[in-house]
């Protein structure tokens, strides 16, 4: 369905007032397992994270600083799968993945396969401001980590018993690979998470427009579990998990990674909006609802185009969402309306 009234935030009368969204990832629902503490639980962290977002704007701070410390806040948060929290690998380790890129500027800063860095995020940016390279990985980019002062933290710190779990489970299965959605859970007992883990899209994202009228969006995840080392997904991807140009559109993904690199899913919606004249709406729901689902491309994403106007559409049955224009309420989902 098109990102309407349940998934849109756009006002006309809104452009160029500061706002911000952010997303937890996506994926199928279990109300029927669901614990209600656990919901609220959900929401008030979603609530608390856009809210601090939110004031950065508020206090006149840019679209870039903003995305940056929600996206922060995310990866310390163990319900969502990145930094704290993360997924497993095949291998029983953790691989953390994040990109960041200024709408202004359009530079850009990623970081793939780390283990050792906390906060992702946080390297990302500043390989954005301290690099003439876009992307590290592995070694390479921990190293540099080292070098800027990130800090570093041994593996264990990723680790939760929920994610080891989910890893037992999904090895037990069929050893087939889940997208933190995916993967096999027949024989699972409910977890009372509000969107079944073993059906969620494990990525975390944030996107922006300050006062200035200045976009910026991040994106982080832990990946997949029970994925083999080594493999990428879209989240650090400029173009595919994360793309912001002040000419149009600031995204961040979340979804099956594969599918949103292949049609190149964040510039594509930006793209739309700048060669064929679409709304944000309407790109938003070209990519999500008619490019992706046709390849298998389940999840969603969160946009915020140059007049300020939000979107937050989605084609699995949750994603966990929220925005906040300065001066208002924040406004936090799971659901469809």
């Amino acid at each position: 369905m098109s990102s309407s009234t349940d998934n849109s935030a756009s006002s006309v009368s809104d452009k160029k007032r500061p706002v911000i969204a952010i997303h937890g990832g996506a994926g199928a629902i279990t109300r029927a397992a669901m614990s209600r503490e656990k919901e609220q639980h959900y929401l008030a962290e979603l609530e608390r994270i856009v809210a601090s977002g939110q004031a950065i704007l508020a206090a006149g701070g840019s679209a870039l600083d903003a995305v940056t410390e929600a996206v922060r806040l995310l990866e310390e948060c163990p319900l969502f799968n990145a930094g704290k929290g993360a997924v497993f690998t095949h291998q029983g380790t953790h691989e953390l993945d994040a990109c960041i890129m200024d709408g202004r500027t359009l530079e850009a800063g990623a970081i793939s396969c780390v283990n050792h860095i906390r906060n992702p995020i946080l390297t990302a940016r500043k390989v954005l401001e301290n690099s003439p390279h876009v992307m590290f990985t592995g070694a390479g980019a921990e190293a540099f980590a080292r070098e800027h002062g990130q800090e570093m933290v041994e593996p264990e710190f990723f680790y939760t018993q929920e994610r080891f779990e989910q890893l037992q489970r999904a090895i037990a299965a069929d050893g087939g690979v889940m997208l933190d959605h995916d993967g096999a859970s027949l024989n699972a007992q409910p977890s009372g998470d509000p969107i079944d883990p073993e059906h969620k899209f494990g990525t975390v994202g944030a996107v922006a427009m300050d006062g200035q009228g200045n976009l910026a969006a991040a994106t982080s995840t832990g990946g997949m579990t029970n994925k083999q080392a080594g493999r990428v997904g879209d989240s650090p991807i400029i173009g595919a998990g994360c793309y912001a140009s002040n000419n149009t559109v600031a995204i961040s993904s979340t979804g099956t990674g594969e599918v949103f690199m292949r049609t190149v899913a964040a510039y594509d919606v930006a793209a739309l909006i700048e060669y064929a004249g679409l709304t944000l709406e309407e790109a938003t729901h070209k990519v999500v609802q008619e490019k992706l689902l046709p390849m298998g491309g389940s999840g969603g994403m969160i946009a915020v185009d140059k007049f300020g106007n939000v979107e937050l559409p989605f084609n699995s049955e949750g994603m966990y969402r929220g925005f906040a224009r300065v001066g208002d309420a924040p406004v936090v989902s799971i659901y469809r309306s």
